[in-house]
Formats: structure tokens, C-alpha cells, sequence
């Protein structure tokens, strides 16, 4: 509100009662390289396109349709699929996609009451009570704003969402990313919008996502910090891996993302037991229990180097946390705030970004 200061990596969608795991086979919020996957669409979606008794997760029919009109508003507005999830999480988070006549009596800076209503929760600074209620006009003011702020693109999508919102907490709209996810990949897929809705998906293959991982090696965007590491990733591309040198599917999935979300991925470490190291936690860490290769840590992402807490680190997590299966754990606990759904967090050395799921067994769940 504008006023207040291995794993699971598939969407599951049936019609006409839509069943959707939160654990996504999408990536959904990309940057501007040419690698990146978003869901989106660039024409518009038909409402009536929408079934009758549709369902995504706790979402009926006119939730979606709301979320059909914003993200219709969004290709109006000339801007790129990102932004189409974008304005269905904000309205999620701000009025769980209902478009309500009233707001949540929150005080302003000024000590006034906020005069929020509709889907997107603005006060009457944003237009007239006509214009607020109506959910096509309403995502319009927002996605007016949207671009206004320097480097939404790039940004946490919750963070982005606050520039425009001025709400009180960042990060109150990462909770309903993967919601959004789930709708937009309905709505892209289902009612109308373009076959798949410019998403990519993730092989549940190890071999074959070793191999895309040995390409990327070749094309210097995926670069080792140590060849003993590449020799591993290589050693699963061609199926001559020994019991201790290989590397969790999930893990290999979790490379490729980080691949799909950024031009160029720094590692640099993977299956310790393998090459014999012990540091940080030892033979406790998911680098190194149950045969190694449960946990990956980035250096760099986009040639910068990371804290885990830098804006290139918070956002790999935005995009994983609704891909990975609970339990899956991220480092460097000490200098975020934010929170997820699915990602443990735990302290680390900031010098990286730590992402493991040593300590989940979830079901991979192929296409």
C-alpha cells in the first residue's frame, strides 16, 4: 500500500480444477540478457479464455481474471513479461487479487488515515475512486510508476514493488512471489497467452544438464574457480563419475537456473569429498555427507562478486526459493532480512553464496 512507511521443479496444472505445486518447473524473473526466462507473455491474455471453475491453488476464477487484466495492462504499457508477474504479486500482496473497496486503516506519515482501495491498494493520490476501482486503470497507474524506478529489471521483484508502493517493509511482497508465479504460468499457458509463456524449463537429467553445464564452460559463462571442480561436472556428463565425485540432479538444476537468470555464473565449490577438501563444516557440510555434491557455492553472478546479501545474491534466492523443495538451505543468514517459503537460511562467511539440498529429499518431478 502506497500510504504506509533429487526435487520439485515443475508446475503440476490441470483444468478445470488447477492443481499447482509451488515448486515450479519455471523460471520466472529474468534480467536482460538474452539467457534470461521469465513468464510472460508479449500479447494479451483472454479472459474469456479463463474456465468458468478455474483454479490456481487458493485462487478462483475472478482472482484470475483479475490477475489476466494487470498483466494485460502491463503489455499496454509497452513493458517486458517481467513486469506482468510483477503487478499480480503486488496485488496479491496488497488485496490477494480481490478487488476491494476498502483499505486496511493504515496511518500516514502525515498522521492521516490512508483512503486505500482496490487492487493495488492506492490512496486517492494515485487517481479517483473510478480510476482505483478499476482493475484495468488501477494496474495502469501502477506499471506508470513501475518504470520510474532505476533498475526494477534487475531488482528483488519485492524490492522493486516497494520503489512503487512506498510501503513500510522491502521485502512484505516476497511471500507471494511464487503465487504470482503460479498464476502467470496459468494464464500464459492456459487461457490464451502464448504456449509456455516465454518460460524456460529444467532437465531432470543429470547427464544432460552436466552436459549444458560443460557447454557453458566452453562459452566462459559458467566459470570454475577450480578445474577439479569442472572435472566433476564434466565426470557427470559423461557417465565416468566415481561414488564420491558426483553432483545432486537438484544441484546441477540449480546451476543451470542461476545460468538462466544471468549471463555469466562464477562456482567455486562443489562436491568436496571428491577432491578431499574439509573446511567450514567438514564431513557435516552438504558438500560432503552422503557421497558429496549436495550444495554449490557461487562466487559471482553477472561478473560481480558476492555477500550473499549483495542485489545479484538476493535475487538468484528470489528466483529459487519457489523452484527448490522445502527445506533446501542458503548461507550468509547474518546480513539478510529477508524471508522465503522454501529456503532455510543459516549463517556464513560472506565471501559467497552458499545453496545446498543436503538436508531435503524431495521427489524429482520431471515434465
Amino acid at each position: 500500500m502506497a500510504a504506509k512507511g533429487g526435487v520439485g521443479v515443475v508446475a503440476v496444472v490441470m483444468v478445470p480444477v488447477l492443481v499447482v505445486a509451488l515448486s515450479l518447473f519455471v523460471l520466472f524473473f529474468g534480467a536482460g540478457s538474452a539467457s534470461a526466462c521469465t513468464v510472460g507473455t508479449g500479447s494479451q491474455i483472454s479472459v474469456d479464455g479463463i474456465a468458468a471453475d478455474a483454479k490456481v491453488g487458493a485462487f478462483n476464477r475472478g482472482q484470475l481474471v483479475n490477475a489476466a487484466l494487470i498483466a494485460n495492462a502491463a503489455v499496454t504499457a509497452g513493458l517486458p513479461a517481467a513486469a506482468q508477474t510483477i503487478g499480480v504479486q503486488t496485488a496479491i500482496g496488497e488485496s490477494s487479487l480481490v478487488n476491494i473497496t476498502y483499505g486496511d486503516g493504515a496511518t500516514n506519515p502525515d498522521g492521516s488515515i490512508a483512503d486505500s482501495i482496490g487492487l493495488f491498494q492506492q490512496q486517492s493520490s494515485w487517481g479517483t475512486v473510478a480510476q482505483r476501482m478499476d482493475p484495468t486503470t488501477s494496474a495502469g497507474l501502477f506499471f506508470t510508476r513501475l518504470p520510474g524506478v532505476a533498475g526494477w529489471e534487475a531488482m528483488d521483484p519485492s524490492l522493486a514493488i516497494n520503489k512503487v508502493q512506498g510501503n513500510a517493509d522491502p521485502n512484505h511482497y516476497t511471500k507471494y512471489r511464487a503465487d504470482a508465479v503460479a498464476i502467470m504460468t496459468y494464464l500464459t499457458g492456459a487461457a490464451g497467452g502464448a504456449a509456455g509463456g516465454g518460460g524456460c524449463s529444467v532437465s531432470g537429467d543429470a547427464r544432460a544438464l552436466a552436459a549444458g553445464l560443460v557447454t557453458a564452460m566452453g562459452e566462459g559463462r559458467l566459470v570454475l574457480a577450480e578445474d577439479r571442480y569442472a572435472a566433476e561436472i564434466r565426470g557427470v556428463a559423461d557417465g565416468t563419475a566415481s561414488s564420491i565425485c558426483g553432483i545432486d540432479v537438484r544441484i546441477l538444476q540449480v546451476v543451470t537456473i542461476a545460468l538462466n537468470t544471468f549471463p555469466k555464473v562464477g562456482v567455486s565449490d562443489l562436491n568436496r569429498q571428491c577432491t578431499g577438501s574439509i573446511e567450514g563444516a567438514g564431513t557435516e557440510s552438504a558438500h560432503w555427507i552422503n557421497g558429496g555434491g549436495h550444495a554449490v557455492d557461487f562466487y559471482s553472478l553477472d561478473g560481480q562478486g558476492l555477500t550473499g546479501c549483495d542485489a545479484n545474491s538476493m535475487k538468484l534466492l528470489s528466483v529459487l526459493d519457489p523452484l527448490v523443495p522445502a527445506g533446501s538451505r542458503a548461507g550468509q543468514s547474518q546480513c539478510r532480512t529477508a524471508t522465503y517459503s522454501h529456503i532455510v537460511q543459516f549463517q556464513d562467511t560472506l565471501s559467497h553464496l552458499h545453496f545446498d539440498v543436503g538436508f531435503t529429499d524431495g521427489p524429482v518431478i520431471n515434465p
